[in-house]
């Protein structure tokens, strides 16, 4: 592993800590950062050192979200292309879900789209003052497609999930903490080591406790989040397939107003 890798990955005291590492870019998410964050996860899963990790950002922001540019009529996949890095997407998503031991997500700055959508199917999230979280999907003409809807229904009912995914507005760490988005609110500079304590915390608690107590609650919405991913595949794909994404994306690019269809 190198220091300019987009990831980088530390194991110590049973605790491992995954950094998104493109700070200049305030850490957006390509298809190489990507693979190289789900490869980290697989490995990870079945080294049985391991019983908790932090998933934090370097630099400003823990994630602006997706590079979009990869995505759509104007990107370098079309067609069945397209959707295999969708479905790339969901099998990460799943990954993430489903992963062994807890994850504690540690937030700062932007943690926008995807990137929000997967911070919600970590265990706890921990938010520095600085965090501003948002799903902006309906502002690029796409869906969110990580099941974050189906984590803002489950912790805030239809109201919420619709609320943050049509208006696509910003929220900041009070109001998220007040929704139950996050656990806790630290100054920026106490965030890194709130998250670590906490994951070694409960690192030393028994991994057989500790495994029952994720499993019983997972189970109460089990079903929410496995059945969106597969919804949220088939409709991404025919929104990037659509007329009205692709006369969004030559709008943009013409600076006009976009002459939607809805088709």
């Amino acid at each position: 592993m190198d220091d300019d890798d987009p990831v980088l990955l530390e194991v110590k005291g049973g605790v491992a800590v995954i950094s998104l590492n493109r700070p200049d870019k305030h850490n957006v998410v390509g298809d190489a950062v990507d693979a190289l964050f789900f490869r980290y996860l697989d490995l990870l899963r079945t080294d049985r050192d391991v019983r908790a990790v932090v998933w934090r950002g370097n630099g400003p922001s823990f994630s602006l979200g997706r590079d979009l540019g990869e995505l759509g009529t104007n990107g370098h996949h079309n067609g069945a292309g397209e959707f295999e890095l969708l479905d790339r997407g969901v099998w990460g998503t799943r990954l993430l879900y489903e992963f062994p031991v807890p994850i504690v997500c540690a937030l700062k700055g932007w943690a926008m789209g995807t990137m929000f959508e997967r911070a919600l199917l970590c265990d706890i999230r921990i938010a520095g003052e600085s965090a501003k979280m948002a799903l902006p999907g309906v502002d690029h003409g796409v869906i969110p497609d990580s099941a974050g809807l189906a984590k803002l229904f489950e912790i805030g009912g239809a109201a919420l999930a619709l609320d943050l995914a049509l208006t696509g507005r910003r929220i900041e760490a009070a109001e998220a903490l007040r929704l139950g988005l996050v656990s806790q609110v630290v100054p920026d500079e106490n965030l890194d080591e709130a998250a670590l304590e906490l994951a070694h915390s409960i690192a030393e608690r028994s991994p057989l406790v500790i495994r029952l107590l994720r499993e019983n609650v997972q189970a109460l919405a089990a079903g929410g989040v496995r059945d969106s991913l597969g919804r949220e595949l088939v409709g991404q794909a025919m929104v990037l397939a659509s007329h009205d994404y692709r006369e969004y994306r030559l709008a943009k690019a013409e600076d006009r107003e976009p002459r939607y269809e809805r088709r």
